[in-house]
């Protein structure tokens, strides 16, 4: 899943694809790279983030949803609004990505089961302005054993609207309400997620606890643009445990990983050209 910020304020390029004609051409960019899914998002979630107005998130990412599936892209609108949601399935989106859950929303969850769309649902304890002081996690089992049960009820609420588990996707929601330490506890147990029975997608790409573990002696993180080999590390792995998908803003070298792994899996097929 390759990202395309229609933001002037996301956390990793924001700004940079803020407009229609930039946000399009970022989006083909990603397609030849090799992205499956183009997830187009109109609000910032990095923490402290404001929200746009209704009407702003729908001017950012309706006109990038029609021109991309009008090329023949597989699109995903990344909102946690219903209105939002809606929109962006009529303009040819049939992935809604809500990084909420349907918390933030719960008529999302209407639209996805009237248009059939794929539903992804993260784990999510609340908005961007507060989410730091929800990262608490200190019963039985940890941040893995909550994560867990609080995207079963989620499972619960989305079933309760109609949605058919063929249409849903879970997602953990690294960083979101989650401290450094949480993130790598729940790569390490993500079999306990997938316990649930859904296909699941992981978004680690440039996220600060990967900055903080290549920090330099001086403790200070590496910065967002230098972290995207720890990222490639992570979706090999992901890709060797079964993961559905991953969310990433390079998607050349992802896909480049993806390749020298599968290669590898069929090591008597016929030689390349040299």
């Amino acid at each position: 899943m390759g990202v395309v910020n229609v933001t002037p304020d996301s956390f990793s390029d924001g700004g940079r694809y803020a407009d229609t004609p930039r946000a399009v051409a970022h989006g083909r960019r990603l397609l030849a790279d090799g992205a499956d899914l183009l997830d187009i998002g109109g609000e910032s979630t990095r923490p402290g983030a404001t929200r746009p107005l209704v009407s702003e998130e729908l001017d950012r990412v309706v006109p990038v949803i029609e021109a991309l599936a009008g090329d023949g892209a597989t699109v995903s609108v990344d909102t946690m609004r219903a209105e939002v949601a809606r929109a962006a399935v009529a303009a040819g989106a049939t992935v809604v990505n809500d990084v909420s859950g349907g918390l933030s929303d719960p008529g999302i969850l209407e639209v996805v089961a009237a248009t059939g769309a794929t539903y992804v649902a993260m784990h999510w304890r609340g908005h961007a302005d507060r989410m730091e002081r929800l990262a608490s996690y200190d019963g039985p089992g940890g941040v893995v054993a909550a994560v867990r049960d609080e995207l079963a009820e989620r499972v619960s609420a989305i079933r309760s609207a109609g949605v058919s588990d063929a249409q849903v996707v879970l997602d953990p929601g690294l960083g979101f309400a989650k401290g450094a330490t949480h993130n790598w506890e729940l790569l390490a147990g993500l079999d306990q997620i997938a316990a649930l029975g859904f296909p699941l997608l992981v978004g680690a790409s440039r996220k600060s606890f990967l900055g903080r573990l290549l920090a330099d002696e001086a403790g200070e993180p590496r910065p967002v643009d230098q972290r995207e080999a720890a990222n490639v590390a992570l979706t090999v792995l992901l890709a060797q445990r079964g993961i559905w998908g991953v969310r990433v803003h390079d998607v050349r070298s992802s896909r480049d990983a993806l390749r020298v792994l599968e290669r590898l899996a069929h090591p008597t097929s016929p030689k390349e050209s040299v």
